[in-house]
């Protein structure tokens, strides 16, 4: 009865032991050592955004335009995909197994292993189905590559191929991060382009395309400032000072905003309920175990803005990709997702995918509200996109938080165990994992709940604000969270090289 109630994925488990996969220490991983590996795919990855497709030619069309900044990854490069097939396998996973279309228990050393290899080949899959469409149109070869190759085929072929190999070194550097360094790969990948686009958004002195103003808000403040009289200032210099326009992007209001989402994470992520623990037989030795606000971490937004950036791909593929627009029902419909690619821009501009579409600050919403629509909507169009875009990311991260939870020993019983096996317990309670597991549940699928629907809130609003750089709010809050978390992680990892007996309560080996 036992092997019947098994799930049909025990069936890739012969493909899982021998799937290509970075080793796991031995033992323990010394704090220094922890700290080069990351550095060092830190310095790869930068490496790689810098490194151009091989054989391209024409207008490159960047299907994650609106989402690169958590995407992380560079448009043209061999990092394209950026982080992209990682979380799109992971998403599919775990809405499997949360409908329980999939039967895994994760509670179980072998069910969560089976879970663990088969999202890693769900990866792969995930790399081809995202790299084979980008030949068709937006990463088209180039003459002299065909004509060096003898055919369109092995052209795109190679293209692919160069895809491929950079989404799976990502692939590789996350995995090699999370076991042979400190923190999440994907995190740090994230925090490093949008940190990147933050600086170059403040300081940027060089012109935007078609605008002689300097493109960083502090070289293109004083620009505006010293260059226009007053007349013109209050004719139209102010508006473009704070709200800024198609050449100058980093304006006031964006770096206001940048700045207000940088203190609200910062005060959101240092709220924590703490709970009194006590040594079961040391007497006197006390501590307190800290649920956060934010219980899920980022992670969850990471996953939405995922999926709405995989929305967006596969709603432009069925509008211009020159077989999939052929599809009966739903190619090439409007109210799927409208585009107009003839100036390189892969926004939607009409149907649902403009709905879902990311809010791109003031200028993309309210000044249209105010002003009485853009042409192509009227203003209550960009009310009801508000609402929708909002409505999405709170409910969509509310439903991944708990996902997350589930997948990564962050339930009840989980976290239970972990204390139990540090021996401490919780003051006027039995030393029992199964009591412990009952006073968590008061607190963790509460707190999972509202920390999901507060960091779904913080990214959807600070989208609408809009920020420096064109880092989008939602890259912004996962940047501030990524790197609080990686502080403290950096101090608990310090903490357990001083005192070797802190890695049995932190679950360390």
């Amino acid at each position: 009865m036992a092997e019947e109630k098994k799930s049909r994925l025990f069936a890739l488990k012969p493909v899982i032991e021998r799937w290509p996969a970075v080793s796991k220490p031995e033992g323990h991983v010394n704090f220094r050592t922890k700290i080069l590996w990351t550095i060092l795919c830190l310095v790869i990855y930068f490496i790689l955004t810098n490194i151009m497709i091989y054989g391209v030619g024409g207008t490159v069309l960047d299907m994650f335009a609106g989402f690169r900044a958590i995407m992380a990854g560079a448009s043209g490069s061999i990092m394209h995909l950026g982080i992209g097939p990682i979380v799109t396998a992971s998403i599919i996973l775990q809405l499997f197994v949360g409908a329980k279309i999939i039967r895994l228990d994760l509670t179980k050393k072998e069910d969560k292993a089976i879970y663990q290899g088969t999202q890693k080949i769900l990866v792969i899959v995930m790399i081809l189905v995202e790299a084979v469409p980008q030949v068709y149109g937006y990463l088209s070869p180039s003459e002299n590559l065909i004509t060096m190759v003898g055919g369109t085929g092995l052209a795109n072929a190679i293209i692919i191929s160069q895809l491929c190999m950079g989404a799976f070194l990502v692939f590789l550097m996350d995995e090699l991060i999370s076991k042979w360094g400190i923190g999440s790969g994907i995190s740090l990948f994230i925090a490093a382009g949008v940190s990147q686009a933050i600086f170059t958004g403040l300081f940027n002195w060089l012109p935007a395309a078609g605008s002689d103003i300097p493109a960083g808000t502090f070289f293109g403040t004083y620009h505006i400032a010293s260059q226009l009289s007053l007349g013109e200032m209050v004719e139209y210099g102010f508006e473009v000072l704070f709200i800024g326009h198609q050449g100058f992007q980093n304006a006031i209001v964006p770096l206001i905003g940048t700045i207000a989402i940088f203190l609200i994470v910062v005060y959101t992520e240092s709220t924590r309920i703490e709970l009194p623990l006590a040594h079961a037989r040391v007497r006197g030795a006390r501590g307190r175990y800290p649920i956060r606000l934010i219980y899920a971490s980022n992670i969850p937004v990471i996953l939405m803005a995922a999926l709405l950036a995989n929305v967006n791909m596969f709603a432009l593929l069925f509008y211009t990709h020159p077989s999939m627009s052929r599809l009966p029902l739903i190619g090439h419909q409007w109210w799927i997702g409208a585009y107009d690619t003839a100036g390189g821009s892969t926004a939607p501009i009409a149907g649902g995918a403009w709905y879902l579409s990311t809010l791109n600050g003031i200028r993309g919403w309210l000044i249209p509200i105010i002003s009485g629509g853009d042409g192509a909507h009227m203003p209550w169009q960009f009310a009801l996109k508000v609402i929708i875009y909002l409505s999405v990311m709170i409910f969509g991260s509310i439903l991944f938080a708990k996902f997350w939870i589930e997948t990564t020993n962050m339930g009840p019983r989980d976290v239970a165990k972990q204390i139990q096996s540090s021996g401490m317990v919780i003051p006027g309670f039995r030393r029992d994992p199964r009591v412990l597991g009952r006073v968590l549940e008061r607190y963790i699928p509460v707190v999972t709940v509202i920390g999901g629907f507060a960091v779904g809130a913080l990214a959807g609003f600070a989208d609408a604000i809009g920020t420096v750089g064109n880092a989008s709010g939602t890259g912004l809050l996962l940047t501030v969270g990524i790197i609080i978390n990686l502080y403290e992680q950096i101090a608990k990892e310090q903490a357990m090289e001083m005192h070797p007996v802190l890695r049995g309560f932190f679950g360390a080996d």
